[in-house]
């Protein structure tokens, strides 16, 4: 969940490109195993809450409440770091590439292990992995200026996560190459869409880094696709169906 803020800021269009992904909502919610009642932190436009589950969800940016879809999930405005319920109030509590961008990730952790009874289920980017997208390392190498030094070390997010979290289930989530829901990594197999700046406006990362960067990124990647050089580095992606980019499922269980 980003600042309410960061997204009243950028998020007017967000749901332009960014769609639950069948997939990877599949992946989630098996996640939540038999949680009967979930509550989403950092919910958004509310994607992959699911349906046969009482939901309840919360959000900061009042933005990106308004663009929840008639007959979502019960909303309350506010913060992963305050969430304003009792402990153990729930089965199950969700983030789904959301904890990137809470003011305070330790805290927010903390809370959905203070209010769920049963387990905490996250699906996020492992930032160490960064290099295993090549628009971050050929093209936008300030992507790399967004993580935090200490999490760029090999198994730093997933100690953080042991001592917030206790013991944790960490399972690769391949991503599509028709992926529905547009962020960063969803787009590997279809390098045209990075040109495309309603593409972009859906995309966090490049709200954060430098315009010059961006359009410099952009340029360079153009002339890629132009002269067929993308398309000779990177033959071996084109018959993929998928592609780890380091992309995990998060699953605390509590006894």
């Amino acid at each position: 969940m980003a600042s309410d803020v960061f997204y009243d800021e950028i998020g007017h269009s967000y749901t332009a490109t960014r769609h639950e992904d069948p997939k990877l909502a599949a992946a989630i919610w098996a996640g939540l195993g038999d949680a009967r009642s979930v509550l989403n932190v950092g919910a958004g436009a509310g994607a992959y809450e699911p349906r046969d589950r009482e939901v309840l969800a919360i959000e900061p940016s009042e933005v990106m409440i308004a663009q929840r879809p008639e007959g979502a999930a019960p909303l309350m405005r506010g913060t992963a770091e305050s969430i304003p319920l009792r402990d153990d109030s729930v089965d199950a509590a969700m983030a789904v590439l959301s904890d990137h961008h809470w003011r305070d990730r330790r805290a927010g952790l903390t809370e959905m292990r203070r209010v769920a009874r049963r387990r905490v289920v996250l699906f996020n980017f492992n930032s160490a992995e960064f290099a295993r997208f090549w628009f971050a390392t050929e093209y936008l190498p300030e992507f790399m200026d967004l993580i935090a030094p200490g999490y760029r070390a090999p198994g730093r997010w997933e100690q953080e996560l042991r001592m917030l979290l206790g013991p944790i289930r960490i399972e690769p989530v391949p991503i599509p190459h028709d992926c529905r829901d547009g962020f960063f990594g969803a787009y590997w197999r279809r390098p045209h869409a990075f040109l495309d700046k309603t593409v972009r406006d859906g995309i966090s990362v490049f709200q954060r880094v430098p315009a010059a960067s961006t359009e410099r990124a952009v340029a360079a990647l153009s002339a890629d696709l132009e002269s067929g050089a993308w398309h000779e580095r990177h033959r071996d992606l084109l018959d993929r169906d998928e592609l780890d980019l380091g992309y995990r499922l998060v699953v605390a269980e509590f006894d």
